[in-house]
């Protein structure tokens, strides 16, 4: 069954060198008030940058006459395509040094077109970046080196249609191109979702999320686009290939785990046959305080080994519950969320609170939204205030980022996971060595924040946010030595370089130090078979 190909209409206007839409930036005033909280920050914020203080040169490379339609070298274009969106990448434009831009951004509509241009690139040297909503935070979509003669930035986003419902299998087949919204109000007339919410839900792909291995709203059971994935079609320089669409499958080593997480650099994923659900009706959440951290992380061991399932089961520490409003007397909030298409979910929130009282918690709060509640933003439930002000915190932290950054702050987030004997030591020792690196390399005092954003009956996947005072000038330095110290940590730890975020360019140390000898040497062979130009996204995963 054919599904309407267009989403979702904005007018809003996406920011080149930030996070999200233009008109929700932080302004003046709000720069400055956020740097009030980080003493040693600018008096004032950088300006805002303009494409037109850029130095973009000409491109070093034409198309052919028969894909120059595809093709743009528009000067705001290529700077939009340069970078992604961690804070490495937008105090660089702050800075006026946003790296290598790409000599041109082509935006196929079909495979056929997304071959023709890898043949193209594959025969004049040109590097091709795949490219989706650019929320990348891990050096994904940009060029580094001089490798090739030419860049060229492969936007998917032409391609964002749902192409065929199957109600009965309860999946679709879906363009890799769509972008979060546009996906789900394709699926909304047929009253199914794929429902995977990762916080750049507005400003990622489906393609992104499944080269990217991302995690998404379930914090329990289904937390990575992986669980949802039935089939791909992938179009690579040494030809297109589809895995058949199943259920399951015992047959070898499965073809659609080899580009999971490939970042771009053995093909384009161009569509995949997604495993759907009904759409949620019965939903219930609460927040519940704990004066004691290591209480808490108890609390959240015991519900995740239960059979509870809850959706939602975020702890955060005290100064991330500080931050988002969640409370403001030093405690630690567990915020939980649950939720079902065909039964109610009061009883399984009664007993997840109950685990929660039992390890300490008190104050339990919570609300439920009964059969046909609307969803947030984020795909999460109505709750009470501490799990409303985590919410709103939640989506506008990106936002409060750049301001920051405009003060002249340096501000790192990375998430990881390990099995439970190591989580409480892994968060202590990342506390205790990031921020004094932080605060070594800065002259001030640095904040180090935690929050668990997925759990498992095995482990649990800690989120750190780093913010201090940087120098003006220095701060990618900074935020190098930093990104360097936390994956020492990590290492030392043996807790993975990133459990949602990519390996990208950033975590490239991280990864290559993780993975098995034999794995490396297969992956190397596996990129020269496949792209044997070694065109696609050169230096992710693999030199």
């Amino acid at each position: 069954m054919p599904a309407s190909p267009s989403g979702p209409v904005t007018s809003r206007t996406r920011s080149w060198w930030g996070w999200g839409y233009t008109d929700a930036h932080p302004d003046d005033a709000e720069c400055v008030a956020l740097g009030a909280l980080l003493p040693g920050t600018l008096g004032r914020p950088l300006p805002v940058p303009r494409v037109a203080d850029l130095s973009i040169g000409r491109p070093g490379v034409t198309p052919p006459t028969a894909l120059a339609h595809l093709v743009t070298n528009d000067p705001g274009v290529r700077a939009a395509h340069a970078m992604g969106k961690a804070y490495r990448d937008v105090i660089r434009a702050l800075r006026g040094r946003p790296g290598r831009i790409p000599d041109l951004v082509a935006r196929p509509t079909d495979d056929r077109e997304v071959a023709d241009l890898l043949d193209w690139a594959g025969g004049r040297g040109v590097a091709v970046i795949p490219f989706g909503g650019g929320s990348s935070v891990v050096g994904g979509v940009e060029y580094r080196g001089d490798d090739h003669r030419a860049v060229l930035s492969l936007d998917l986003t032409s391609m964002d249609r749902v192409l065929e419902v199957d109600t009965v299998s309860r999946s679709a087949r879906i363009q890799s191109g769509a972008l979060g919204p546009g996906l789900e109000a394709q699926l909304r007339p047929h009253g199914l979702t794929l429902r995977h919410f990762p916080q750049s839900f507005e400003f990622s792909t489906l393609g992104g999320w499944l080269a990217t291995r991302a995690g998404g709203h379930y914090a329990t059971g289904r937390t990575h686009i992986d669980d949802f994935v039935q089939s791909l079609t992938v179009v690579t320089p040494a030809g297109p290939g589809t895995s058949w669409r199943l259920p399951a499958s015992g047959a070898g080593p499965s073809p659609d785990r080899l580009f999971l997480g490939s970042e771009g650099a053995l093909g384009i994923i161009t569509e995949a046959w997604m495993r759907l659900q009904e759409r949620p009706h019965h939903k219930a959440s609460a927040s519940v305080a704990f004066a004691d951290f290591q209480q808490a992380l108890e609390a959240v061991r015991a519900i995740a080994r239960s059979d509870l399932s809850p959706a939602n089961c975020r702890l955060l520490d005290p100064g991330e519950a500080l931050l988002s409003g969640a409370s403001h007397d030093g405690s630690s909030v567990l915020v939980l969320g649950f939720e079902s298409a065909t039964s109610p979910v009061d009883d399984r929130l009664a007993s997840a609170m109950d685990l929660a009282l039992a390890h300490g918690g008190r104050g339990g709060r919570g609300g439920h939204s009964g059969r046909g509640g609307a969803p947030a933003a984020d795909g999460g439930v109505p709750a009470d205030t501490a799990v409303s002000a985590w919410r709103s915190a939640f989506l506008r932290m990106p936002y409060l980022r750049d301001g920051l950054a405009r003060m002249g702050a340096v501000v790192e987030t990375f998430e990881t996971a390990a099995t439970w004997d190591r989580v409480p030591s892994l968060i202590d020792a990342v506390r205790t060595e990031v921020s004094s690196v932080a605060s070594k390399a800065t002259g001030h005092p640095a904040t180090v924040n935690c929050r668990l954003t997925h759990v498992y009956p095995d482990g649990a996947a800690p989120y750190f946010t780093v913010a201090v005072a940087g120098r003006p000038g220095d701060e990618v330095r900074i935020w190098d030595d930093i990104k360097a110290a936390a994956s020492d940590v990590l290492h030392r730890y043996r807790a993975t370089i990133t459990h949602h975020h990519a390996v990208g360019r950033d975590h490239r140390p991280g990864y290559d130090l993780r993975r098995p000898d034999p794995f490396a040497l297969a992956l190397r062979a596996t990129k020269d078979a496949l792209d044997p130009h070694r065109i696609l996204n050169p230096g992710v995963l693999i030199d």
